[in-house]
């Protein structure tokens, strides 16, 4: 077995057994919530029975080593279960089981949602950020790069719900150029649909695009006193070429780390914008799920949220050793 092959399985088998402490983690966190989703559903007034029934149809009377064990069986064949909050609640009667939307029914086109806010991001974003970078360390320590710098730093000291609401204030309000409101449904078409998630993209791209831009920038200034530079500067090179030809292939390593962290970042960061925007992604169903205790619903939407994060790390790593010569063509 090649060492490049050795040690990719050794990162799949890594994030395989990390996505397994973090589903025991998102079950352990999840049922630890205070308040009982059959009395919430019932009300107070609910009767010791009718609430006992409920909690008897969701299964929530199993033990929790069994009802996660359960949930963990029907995660790795698709099946996360069906939701509380849109289960037939007639069966406390002795009617039979509950039976209503299932939790991939719910996920599926919220997900795609989130995707698709993602995709538009990343296509902003990344041109942008390293385009930036190589500019910045192209003309350093000039007024260029001190103001992307500021730039970088500003946007990355701010809350996501802060530069929300200013993008909303000039790109919306002051200047109706955008719609504040990012209300996707089913069939709109794709011009309207980019239309209405432009404003929560420039969002995002403002969050992601410092960490991007400075790495590129530190990579590329890193190279620039390498000796196969000066080399290609003595041939008469131009700054550009010797950038975009010399450094930047020998610096993809850390800027491949860093775009994999922020595009996973798109994904499971999104909550704040989602809701800022009224976004119908999979950020917004998991906020509206905590406040009902679909607990269903939450534990998938946290495992969503891990094993994107983990993947995207893993592509990372991947691509980082992919990228390594020596590792490649070992002696």
């Amino acid at each position: 077995m090649s060492n490049v092959l050795r040690i990719i399985l050794q990162r799949l088998a890594l994030g395989l057994l990390t996505l397994f402490v973090v589903s025991v983690v998102i079950f352990a966190a999840v049922n630890l919530l205070p308040g009982d989703f059959a009395q919430v559903i019932l009300g107070q007034g609910a009767t010791p029975q009718a609430v006992e029934s409920i909690r008897r149809d969701l299964g929530l009377d199993q033990p929790v080593v069994l009802r996660y064990f359960d949930w963990l069986g029907g995660a790795l064949t698709g099946d996360l279960g069906t939701s509380f909050a849109q289960a037939n609640f007639a069966s406390f009667v002795g009617e039979g089981a509950a039976r209503g939307t299932t939790v991939m029914q719910q996920i599926a086109p919220r997900f795609a949602n989130t995707m698709f806010l993602a995709g538009v991001t990343a296509l902003i974003a990344v041109p942008f950020a390293v385009g930036l970078g190589i500019l910045a360390a192209l003309y350093r320590n000039t007024a260029f790069d001190k103001g992307a710098n500021v730039f970088a730093l500003t946007s990355i000291s701010s809350p996501e719900f802060f530069l929300a609401y200013v993008l909303i204030l000039f790109l919306a309000v002051l200047n109706p150029i955008l719609p504040s409101l990012s209300n996707i449904y089913a069939g709109m078409g794709l011009g309207e649909r980019l239309e209405r998630t432009l404003l929560p993209a420039l969002t995002l791209t403002l969050v992601v695009t410092a960490h991007m831009m400075r790495m590129t920038r530190a990579a590329i200034i890193n190279l620039l006193a390498s000796p196969y530079i000066e080399m290609a500067r003595l041939k008469g090179m131009s700054p550009m070429r010797v950038i975009v030809k010399h450094a930047l292939p020998n610096a993809l390593a850390p800027i491949i780390n860093v775009i994999a962290i922020n595009l996973a970042y798109l994904i499971t960061g999104v909550v704040v914008v989602e809701v800022v925007f009224v976004y119908p992604g999979i950020g917004q169903l998991f906020v509206d799920s905590v406040k009902i205790r679909d607990i269903p619903v939450v534990q998938a939407c946290c495992l969503i949220f891990a094993a994107a994060y983990i993947l995207l790390n893993l592509v990372a790593d991947i691509l980082s050793i992919l990228s390594n010569p020596r590792l490649r063509h070992p002696k």
